[in-house]
C-alpha cells in the first residue's frame, strides 16, 4: 500500500505535454527550414504506424543552410523552479537540441542539446539548465526562469551535410 502511494504521489505533479498514438495529428506539429533564410533543408514530420511522432529529413549546407525544426505550441503550461522535461525517444546517435519558450511570440528561445544513442531511452531535461539564444547566439540574458512555457522545439543543425530521424513518444514536465 505503502509502494502505490510513493508511485501515485510521484505521478500526481506530472503534466503531459504530448502524449503520441495512432490517433495524434500531424498538423500538430510544424516544420520550420533553413528555407526561411535561403537554405535547402527538408523536415517531415508524420505519426508512424506504432502511433509515434517521426521527425525525419535532410540537412543541406547550401544556400547558408543547415538546419530543420519541428515545433509544438500550446496553451501555457506553468513550471516551477524544480521543473524539468522528460522526453521518452528514439534517436539516431546525432545530437539535437530541445528549445522551448516561454511565450510563443518571443523572439528568442531557451536551448539546450543532448545526445540520441540510437535506442529507445529517456532524457530528462531541468529547465533551469536552458539558456536564452537568438540565431545561434547566446544572449546576454538569464537561464530560463519563467512561471510558464508555451512552446517546443526540436532542431536538428551539426553544420553537417546529413540525414536525420528522431522518434517520439511521450513528453511530460515533471
Amino acid at each position: 500500500m505503502k509502494l502505490f502511494i510513493l508511485i501515485l504521489l510521484a505521478t500526481m505533479n506530472t503534466t503531459i505535454i504530448y502524449d503520441f498514438n495512432k490517433k495524434s495529428s500531424k498538423r500538430d506539429w510544424r516544420i520550420i527550414d533553413d528555407g526561411v533564410m535561403g537554405g535547402i533543408s527538408q523536415g517531415e514530420f508524420l505519426i508512424d504506424s506504432d502511433g509515434n511522432g517521426v521527425f525525419y529529413g535532410t540537412i543541406s549546407l547550401e544556400n547558408n543552410g543547415g538546419f530543420s525544426s519541428v515545433r509544438y505550441q500550446f496553451d501555457k503550461i506553468l513550471t516551477n523552479k524544480d521543473s524539468k522535461i522528460i522526453i521518452r525517444l528514439k534517436g539516431d546517435g546525432k545530437q539535437y537540441q530541445f528549445r522551448i519558450k516561454d511565450k510563443f511570440d518571443s523572439y528568442y528561445s531557451y536551448i539546450t542539446t543532448f545526445e540520441t544513442s540510437g535506442e529507445w531511452e529517456t532524457i530528462e531535461i531541468k529547465l533551469t539548465d536552458l539558456y536564452p539564444s537568438f540565431r545561434g547566439q547566446k544572449l546576454n540574458l538569464p537561464n530560463f526562469n519563467s512561471n510558464s512555457f508555451e512552446e517546443i522545439v526540436f532542431l536538428l543543425g551539426n553544420k553537417k551535410k546529413e540525414s536525420f530521424k528522431l522518434v517520439l513518444d511521450k513528453i511530460e514536465l515533471k
